[in-house]
C-alpha cells in the first residue's frame, strides 16, 4: 500500500477496484489526468506500484486487496475515509475474472471464484463503501457489467449470470439509493482490449487449456460490428460522462451492444434460434 497521499480538500476522490491494469487502470488515469485524487486497489500489488508511479505520489495512494475478503475490504475503506476526511465521489466496481468453456466443463470450484470475485466483491464494495457515497453529495456507485449481460453468453454461462446480477443490482439501487443522492449505473463492454482474455481459463472436456496454444482476442475480434476490438480508455470515457452527471443507467461500450439489449428483449426466443443455428454452423 501506497500511504503518503491525502487529496486536497477541494479535490473529487475514486475508488477503483481492478485497477492495476485494463479497465481500471484506464479508468484510473482519466481521472487522475481531470485532477481527480485515486484510490486504487487491486491483487497485483507489481501492477499497482507501476499505476502509483504513472500518476504520481500525490496523486494516489494503492492498496493490494481481493475484493472477496469482505474484512480486508472494510479496513481498506476505513483508511480511505481517513484519508479522504470521508469522502467518494466514485465507487467503481470493476474488479472481475472469467472462465470459458461449456459449462458442465468448468469445474464447480471455478465457477464458485467467478461468482466471489464479480458479485459478492461488488457487494462487498457497495456494503463497505455506502457510508462514504451517502456523506458524498451526488457521488456515484458505478460497476463494470459486460455485453455478457445482454443475452447469457455461451461459453461464458457463469460469467454471464453474474454480470446480468450486476446489471439487476443496479437497476434495484439505482432507485433505491436515490434517496440518499447516490447515483448508480453501470457499464456493459463488449471485447475491451485487457488481460482477462488471455488470464481467464479455458476448459475443454474438463481440462485447462493452455492459453497458449488458443488465438488472440485481437486475431479473432471481427472489425466491424459490437465485438470489434475496443481499447479500455473507451470503457473510462464512458465512466468518465457518467460521473459529470450523464444520467444513463447503462452504458453500453461500443453502443451497438446496446441493439443485442433490444433485440433479446422483443424475443429471447428468436435470438436462442438464431444463436444455436449459428453454432451448429461453425
Amino acid at each position: 500500500m501506497s500511504d503518503t497521499s491525502h487529496p486536497s480538500p477541494d479535490q473529487q476522490v475514486a475508488f477503483i477496484t481492478g485497477a492495476a491494469s485494463g479497465i481500471g487502470r484506464a479508468t484510473a488515469e482519466l481521472f487522475a489526468s481531470k485532477g481527480w485524487w485515486i484510490g486504487a486497489a487491486d491483487h497485483n500489488s507489481d501492477g499497482l506500484d507501476d499505476l502509483a508511479k504513472s500518476l504520481g505520489a500525490t496523486s494516489c495512494r494503492t492498496w493490494e486487496l481481493d475484493v472477496t475478503d469482505k474484512d480486508r475490504y472494510d479496513e481498506v475503506i476505513a483508511e480511505l475515509g481517513t484519508a479522504t476526511g470521508g469522502r467518494l465521489d466514485l465507487l467503481h466496481n470493476n474488479a472481475g475474472v472469467g472462465a470459458a468453456g461449456f459449462f458442465e466443463d468448468i469445474p464447480v470450484e471455478e465457477s464458485r471464484r467467478i461468482v466471489e470475485v464479480n458479485l459478492f466483491g461488488v457487494l462487498n464494495g457497495i456494503y463497505a463503501a455506502l457510508p462514504l457515497l451517502k456523506a458524498t453529495p451526488n457521488s456515484l456507485c458505478f460497476s463494470t457489467s459486460s455485453s455478457a449481460a445482454t443475452y447469457g453468453s455461451p461459453g461464458l454461462a457463469v460469467y454471464s449470470a453474474t454480470k446480468f446480477a450486476v446489471k439487476g443490482l443496479t437497476e434495484a439501487l439505482a432507485v433505491e439509493l436515490a434517496r440518499c443522492d447516490v447515483r448508480v449505473a453501470d457499464v456493459l463492454p463488449g471485447v475491451i482490449d485487457t488481460a482477462i482474455f488471455t488470464d481467464s481459463p479455458f476448459y475443454v472436456g474438463g481440462e485447462h487449456i493452455s492459453p497458449d496454444i488458443l488465438p488472440s482476442t485481437a486475431d479473432t475480434a471481427p472489425e466491424e460490428g459490437p465485438f470489434r476490438l475496443i481499447p479500455p480508455s473507451r470503457v473510462a470515457e464512458a465512466v468518465w460522462r457518467c460521473a459529470q452527471g450523464d444520467p444513463r443507467m447503462h452504458w453500453y461500450v461500443p453502443e451497438e451492444v446496446e441493439q443485442i439489449d433490444i433485440d433479446k428483449t422483443a424475443s429471447p426466443e428468436a435470438m436462442r434460434d438464431a444463436r444455436i443455428a449459428s453454432s451448429r454452423s461453425v
